[in-house]
């Protein structure tokens, strides 16, 4: 993809030694350092923001030691599954093993696709096309829902804050659907007319989230006497890979992006955890913090623990800022994904959809696209929370599937013709095949656990409809792929 000042040349597309497509040469000037991706990837993730928002289902599911052990262990898994040791050894473990299963694969083809990209270049020839676009469709789709949930954090958290300063007012979902359209304006704002400004904005980002990290951290100890409840929210660590849908626009990609996914994931993960434990220690009376009527517990933590609405209000303020900057860099990266995959013919109206801007060499359409997306999500808020809440659900699914795929067919390659492997700079070498079983086993524990209601006992309300919602995204894409796709699409394009 082209950013200001790049040029694009091709060539005839031709086959590698695997039968896949590529051929088209894209030549590009890198305006992301580095730092930008990195602070990026951390920014988006955030892990220690987007706890305070999904702290309520693990305490009603089992308290604050459910709580720990939940974050320690990974996303939607019953505290019974895993003793309190093992929990911690499979998320740590399991969630490292894929992003270097990940970086090792972005080193030998650094392309904004991706997932899909891989998958077309490990998987058997006759199995290349169709596993590549139902990977590229999961994973996009999974993008769009993970970008939602952001904008939705700082609506809810502002709506919350409405409720708790102001005892007149009752919360509508039409306005937290206002509030949310706003936020989700704004981010689009920035990408499509800010784009020198881009990079300032993501180091920006990455100084708010880890000071603002810092300051909570400090008034939480500062004004409260530490009590142990002695009595796990489901917090993925998830979206490392948003350094690879950028990777086409910063220098050496090859060595950077896989530094900067376990980097992130990293700092997330410490981060959180921190925080997680912190909060539980300072939060006192649970029961007070459950029935509070600004659906955020964290939000009467803060002011029980600050003793005033307005130490309440500056405390929940820096959870909504950055969880806007979150939406910033989530919408930059779900963009490039759907551009990806549009230039590769494997989206309705992909030809509009692959467009660069023509003055500014953006890509706009895919920006405006995706956020029209979000905004139709917002309609949907307004009509059934239950219905967005669905929607959203498909976030952690849809990823752990775009990871797990690639991931299984690089270990077989590895494992039947390994001669036919060109490692890039970044490689694990005799690692490569315990860490990518590692990957495996985990993302396939996580899924099938992710499809689990968060809630006891199940209602219509509270079930997690994430497999109902993964189907009808996986429906589309066998649709579309019988109308257009097994015609007209040969698998990725370019490098």
């Amino acid at each position: 993809m082209k950013v200001p000042g790049d040029t694009m040349t091709s060539k005839s597309a031709d086959l590698d030694e695997n039968g896949v497509r590529v051929g088209e040469v894209i030549q590009l000037k890198k305006p992301f350092s580095r730092l930008t991706i990195f602070s990026l990837t951390v920014v988006l993730m955030s892990t220690w923001e987007a706890l305070s928002s999904t702290m309520s289902s693990g305490l009603v599911s089992g308290g604050p030691v459910s709580l720990v052990y939940g974050f320690l262990r990974s996303p939607h898994l019953s505290p019974t599954v895993l003793n309190k040791s093992d929990q911690m050894v499979v998320a740590i473990v399991g969630s490292m093993a894929t992003a270097a299963s990940l970086g090792e694969m972005v080193s030998m083809y650094p392309t904004a696709g991706g997932q899909y990209h891989f998958i077309a270049k490990f998987a058997p020839k006759n199995w290349q096309n169709i596993l590549s676009w139902f990977v590229g469709w999961i994973g996009t789709f999974g993008w769009v829902s993970f970008t939602a949930s952001a904008p939705y954090l700082a609506a809810g958290m502002t709506q919350g804050l409405v409720v708790l300063t102001c005892e007149a007012y009752q919360p509508q979902r039409w306005h937290l659907s206002m509030i949310y359209w706003a936020l989700v304006g704004l981010a689009t704002a920035l990408n499509l007319w800010g784009s020198r400004l881009f990079s300032l904005v993501e180091t920006a980002s990455l100084i708010i989230h880890l000071m603002g990290f810092a300051v909570v951290l400090i008034v939480m100890f500062v004004t409260n006497h530490l009590v142990n409840p002695n009595t796990h929210p489901d917090s993925p660590s998830l979206g490392y890979d948003g350094a690879i849908h950028l990777c086409e626009e910063m220098a050496n990609p090859e060595t950077a992006v896989p530094y900067c996914m376990l980097g992130s994931l990293a700092i997330n993960d410490i981060l959180g955890f921190i925080f997680l434990l912190t909060i539980l220690f300072c939060m006192g009376d649970m029961e007070s913090a459950l029935e509070t009527p600004t659906s955020y517990p964290i939000i009467e933590i803060f002011r029980s623990v600050t003793g005033s609405l307005a130490g309440s209000c500056a405390l929940t303020a820096v959870l909504i800022i950055a969880a806007w900057l979150g939406t910033i860099a989530l919408l930059a990266s779900t963009a490039r994904m759907v551009l990806s995959l549009a230039r590769d013919r494997a989206l309705p109206f992909s030809g509009y959809l692959s467009q660069l801007d023509a003055r500014t060499d953006l890509p706009k359409r895919a920006i405006t696209t995706t956020s029209c997306l979000l905004i139709l999500f917002g309609l949907i808020n307004i009509a059934s929370t239950t219905a967005f809440n669905a929607i959203l659900s498909l976030a952690v699914l849809g990823l752990h599937i775009s990871y797990l795929v690639p991931i299984v067919f690089f270990l077989w390659r590895r494992l039947v013709a390994p001669h036919n492997l060109n490692y890039g700079p970044w490689k694990l070498g005799r690692a490569g095949i315990a860490i990518n079983v590692t990957a495996i086993i985990y993302l396939l524990f996580t899924s099938i656990f992710m499809v689990f209601p968060s809630y006891q006992p199940v209602t219509p309300s509270n079930m997690n409809y994430a497999s109902l919602i993964f189907g009808f995204v996986w429906l589309m894409s066998v649709v579309f792929w019988l109308v257009r796709g097994r015609k007209e699409y040969k698998g990725p394009a370019g490098l």
